[in-house]
């Protein structure tokens, strides 16, 4: 099903992102959370791949197994990172022969070792062009597009980055996910600056909860997401203590994704790192 029609029949989606697992044995503890968070009846999932394009083959074969097998509404991640056009066609090809109707459109990060992205001489440097010749190709896919909610770390403002969504927009993106963050003032702040900007599209909160102070400035790297203070002196705290920790982490992303549905967010996009527990806490908890 494509994800727009979702977004017709329930006003809050709930889904969750994963990344194919690497070896044998995460593939089993992989398998483990899946059985766990499909109790939990997601809208729709997404499948990531690798900085620089790696693993886009298993992410293609984790797809094809999570809508055909598993029988979820899946989300193919799609990079321009190593993508030239006559590959593009050949994968967009081979995922619609499988029956995906869903893709999430990026630019990807520059690969291992690069400062800055590069497009191939027959590639696209932006999330835009590529979907510009998904489009013209025919391929007739229900596209998103990612979002920085404190704006792209390329981008000089906010207004900037606004710019280009809109330019994904008119190529084609029906819907946003954001990247993570921590504060909900700016997750409302960037809606209305869209809003205002003539985005109308579903604009979906990404969270992850942050349970040990040593994920701390992973987090911040990953996403350029500023932290709140509170939750780094809650974490400090509990620095020694792991389930104290996991505990403070937990009932911050709790009361997080409260008030993004109380306020009106179209529900929540959970980022698992391909773990359960504090997915399926979070929700549960959401839903009594």
């Amino acid at each position: 099903m494509r994800i727009t029609d979702i977004f017709k029949l329930r006003l809050r989606t709930f889904s969750f992102e994963f990344f194919p697992p690497k070896d044998e044995i995460s593939a089993v503890d992989f398998g483990i959370n899946i059985g766990r968070l499909l109790k939990l009846s997601p809208s729709f999932v997404t499948v990531t791949y690798g900085a620089g394009g790696s693993t886009q083959e298993r992410t293609f074969a984790l797809v094809d197994y999570l809508q055909n097998k598993i029988g979820l509404n899946t989300i193919a991640h799609y990079t321009c990172v190593n993508a030239v056009k006559s590959k593009i066609a050949d994968d967009l090809q081979f995922l619609k022969e499988r029956k995906i109707e869903n893709l999430m459109v990026l630019r990807g990060d520059p690969p291992k070792g690069s400062k800055r992205f590069e497009a191939l001489p027959d590639g696209f440097a932006h999330a835009n062009e590529m979907m510009e010749y998904i489009r013209q190709q025919q391929f007739d896919f229900c596209m998103s597009c990612g979002a920085y909610p404190e704006k792209h770390p390329e981008s000089d403002s906010i207004d900037e980055d606004i710019r280009h969504i809109k330019k994904k927009i008119t190529a084609g993106a029906e819907f946003l996910i954001t990247q993570l963050f921590f504060d909900n003032t700016h997750y409302f702040n960037f809606v209305r600056k869209c809003r205002e900007a003539g985005i109308t599209c579903r604009i979906i909160p990404g969270i992850i909860p942050i349970t040990a102070y040593a994920q701390l400035s992973r987090f911040t790297s990953i996403s350029n997401a500023s932290i709140p203070e509170i939750l780094q002196k809650q974490l400090k705290q509990y620095e020694n203590n792991p389930e104290k920790a996991y505990q403070a982490g937990m009932d911050y992303a709790i009361q997080q994704c409260r008030d993004l549905l109380l306020m009106g967010a179209p529900g929540i996009h959970f980022y698992t790192l391909n773990k359960s527990r504090a997915t399926v806490e979070i929700f549960e908890t959401l839903m009594r």
